[in-house]
């Protein structure tokens, strides 16, 4: 048998992606971290394109597949699959309050915080990145058999694609040296973390990893630009990629270092300082969202609990919202994932003993990041059918 034709399965589980997708790095390193067995198979394949994005109702990725034929869409959920299951050797929730809010706070921040940055250092440096870009994208979006041509034609619609996306992210020739300067202090601030712990919250990777690696890696460590930067600017974060990509610690500079998470559910000042900058960064973002949400909501009052209450069901954005942002009014999508993010904080918040409340407001409140706890939407998001629709309406 050919264990290069994609119907032959090798391994119990697929993993349908490309190498530079920021949301299959989260999830191929969460894959890689618990041993599980598994292929890269690219989304470019026939079988995704007319057997599996079909199931899911969009052309999206990561997509999991299951030797019994069962499909998981999105890192999170891949992951919230795998912890369910009791399969993770590593367990990517912290079961402390303090640990497990801030392991949620970074998994919302990872992967939606740090877009700006991950698509200007990817698409506005074309003398650097351009020639990389240009193979990579193909390589894993473009049938194998594909002619040179049709492979250029893949990555010019590629390009214009996502470049139009940056935009709705908030990046343009205005905020640029913003965006710049506010990625130089993350790094700075995560490589000063990083001094003394090998990963988010001590010796082992957390949920919070796992949403870092998706910018981390996928763009801001693998294209050649920022993988520069990144390099000579922020050694540890470098170091810290390469950790999240590795199968076992990989963490021999530290020494003798346990598998542990902070002892007493400590958070260090160091993380701290890096929750204060993504208070100053994105909280602004997540208040406009969830206000715009609110409204659109109230507009909608018929929509029916189970549904995304838009006419393209596999659309992301709801809409745009305008929101200032380091001295700068930006203009973004709105995103119902994001708040189904969002909510994961709020969920260990709820659930929590009331003393571990009390803790968990108090650093929260210290941090400037209060306002996540009580910033919510007036239908809870679900995902259902691979989709995000809206729950039943709740009294805020």
């Amino acid at each position: 048998m050919d264990v290069s034709d994609p119907k032959v399965p090798a391994s119990p589980y697929r993993l349908y992606g490309t190498p530079g997708s920021l949301y299959t790095a989260k999830a191929r390193s969460y894959l890689i971290k618990q041993h599980a067995p598994f292929e890269n198979r690219a989304a470019g394949e026939p079988r995704f394109r007319n057997e599996i994005a079909p199931k899911i109702g969009r052309w999206i990725i990561p997509v999991l597949e299951s030797d019994d034929g069962l499909l998981v869409q999105d890192g999170a959920d891949i992951i919230a699959h795998f912890e369910a299951m009791g399969r993770a050797r590593l367990p990517a929730y912290p079961t402390t309050p303090l640990h497990a809010v801030i392991g949620q706070i970074f998994e919302l921040f990872g992967g939606e915080g740090l877009l700006r940055p991950a698509m200007h250092y990817r698409w506005n440096f074309d003398e650097v990145n351009r020639d990389f870009l240009s193979i990579d994208f193909p390589a894993a979006l473009a049938p194998a058999e594909a002619s040179d041509a049709d492979r250029a034609g893949v990555f010019d619609m590629a390009s214009r694609r996502m470049r139009k996306a940056m935009s709705s992210f908030g990046v343009s020739p205005d905020t640029i040296p913003a965006v710049e300067a506010s990625y130089a202090e993350f790094l700075r601030l995560f490589n000063a973390h990083l001094a003394a712990s090998p990963y988010l919250l001590g010796g082992r990777p957390t949920i919070g990893d796992y949403g870092l690696i998706a910018p981390l890696y996928a763009h801001l460590g693998r294209d050649p630009y920022p993988a520069d930067i990144m390099k000579r600017t922020s050694y540890r974060v470098w170091r810290w990629v390469e950790r999240m990509n590795a199968p076992g610690q990989d963490a021999g500079e530290y020494g003798d270092c346990s598998q542990d998470l902070f002892a007493n559910d400590a958070v260090p000042d160091t993380l701290k300082a890096v929750l204060r900058y993504v208070a100053e960064d994105y909280l602004p973002e997540v208040r406009a969202f969830v206000d715009f949400t609110n409204q659109w909501l109230a507009a909608r009052p018929d929509i029916e609990p189970g549904t995304s209450g838009l006419e393209r069901t596999q659309e992301r954005r709801i809409g745009e919202v305008e929101f200032s942002w380091r001295g700068h009014q930006l203009r973004v999508g709105v995103m119902p994932y994001r708040l189904y993010l969002l909510q994961k904080v709020q969920d260990v918040f709820d659930t929590a003993a009331p003393e571990a409340r009390g803790a968990i407001q108090a650093l929260l409140d210290e941090v400037g990041l209060g306002d996540l706890l009580t910033l919510r939407t007036s239908r809870r998001v679900e995902r259902r059918d691979h989709l995000e629709v809206w729950g039943a309406p709740r009294a805020l």
